[in-house]
């Protein structure tokens, strides 16, 4: 086993554009990290770094404590699962499987049992005599991933596995591979795009935006307490509404400016978010959870009109569109323009283009972010 640490790793191109910059990161022994972020953030090539097959720039990848920046790929023991799973069309599942240990030059007999074990995890001993061609999706990617198991690496590195499989066989590979890094308790560095998949299956999650590492934590510290405005968009489905708004302290407390309301912020609030008290008289972002808002049967000062555009029935839940004024001027002013927000309600709702609806904003479930668009704390 091995831990993984990135100390300022840099990868610049030739163009000047910046890969990964100045990324620090520890991975911690037998520990499933997750990297997330949209496509060309910087993730992929941060794993091909970790693995030898992208030169670093600058700064440091240690694996177990050793730096392997000059380390060549066949020597770093990591293990690799691609998106595109990458086996040999011409052998079968039993020799996919073996084909690491052949080029090892391990014995016939290890081989064998080697195989018949990782078959047997992977739930593939009835398909070992087939072809890839004849295998489905999800059995070419426990294939992939038995491959790279067989090999007993300190590491294995996983390039966006599942984003070939349907939604369904996606939960199913992703609920393996869980079980599996538990079971092996193998350091896992995890890439992908999809923000679901990183909530469900990382122990911890490190957001990535154009090179730039944006926040590491545990997904429900990433969820509630986000660091910054894009991770607040990026983590969630759906994601966060930002609104533009103004703080103002009166009667001795603090007052958040919504469209045309103002709703004193209760001190468990202020409390939590003690760097609330310097920003009064300030614009800053609010972060609403579209869980959060809520439908109201009275209009009272607490409760802001709002107009449906369109609704998305998910069965479970129904996700509303709602265009409401809360936009607010560069004098702190409600514009009366229009914002669009989007609503997330249990159950299902039947609703009309243009019908009206008040609705109440749950104060203790936002977040809050200056003119930078950095979490006030």
């Amino acid at each position: 086993m091995a831990a993984i640490e990135f100390n300022n790793l840099t990868k610049r191109y030739d163009s000047g554009i910046h890969g990964i910059h100045r990324l620090n990161l520890k991975v911690g022994d037998g520990e499933l990290m997750v990297l997330v972020g949209p496509s060309g953030c910087g993730k992929s090539t941060l794993l091909r770094m970790t693995a030898g097959l992208e030169e670093v720039s600058s700064g440091e990848i240690r694996i177990d404590d050793r730096v392997v920046n000059h380390i060549p790929p066949q020597q770093r023991n990591v293990a690799m699962v691609f998106q595109n799973y990458a086996l040999y069309p011409h052998m079968t599942v039993r020799g996919n499987l073996a084909f690491p240990l052949r080029m090892q030059k391990q014995p016939a007999m290890l081989i064998e049992e080697r195989v018949r074990r990782i078959a047997e995890i992977l739930d593939l001993t009835p398909l070992l005599d087939r072809r890839p061609k004849a295998l489905s999706g999800g059995q070419r990617q426990r294939v992939a991933m038995g491959r790279a198991i067989i090999r007993k690496a300190d590491i294995f590195l996983m390039d966006e596995p599942l984003s070939n499989l349907d939604a369904r066989l996606r939960v199913e590979i992703r609920g393996e591979i869980a079980r599996l890094q538990r079971q092996l308790a193998i350091t896992t560095l995890y890439v992908t795009h999809d923000q679901a998949e990183a909530m469900t299956l990382g122990q911890r999650v490190a957001v990535i935006d154009r090179g730039l590492l944006q926040q590491v934590g545990s997904p429900q510290e990433i969820y509630e307490r986000p660091a910054n405005a894009f991770v607040a968009r990026f983590i969630g489905s759906p994601g966060m509404n930002l609104i533009q708004s103004s703080l103002y302290r009166e009667n001795g407390g603090i007052q958040l400016q919504l469209g045309p309301r103002r709703l004193p912020i209760p001190q468990r609030v202020l409390t939590d978010f003690p760097g609330l008290a310097t920003h009064s008289e300030e614009s800053v972002l609010v972060g609403i959870r579209p869980h959060a808002i809520h439908l109201s049967d009275t209009d009272s000062n607490e409760t802001l009109p709002a107009r449906v555009c369109t609704t998305e029935a998910m069965g479970h839940e129904t996700i509303v569109h709602l265009d409401t004024a809360l936009a607010i001027d560069n004098s702190h002013q409600a514009r009366g323009d229009q914002t669009h927000l989007l609503v997330q309600l249990t159950g299902h709702h039947n609703f009309s283009a243009g019908e009206q609806l008040a609705i109440r904003i749950g104060i203790d479930d936002l977040c809050f972010f200056d003119s930078d668009g950095e979490a006030i704390r």
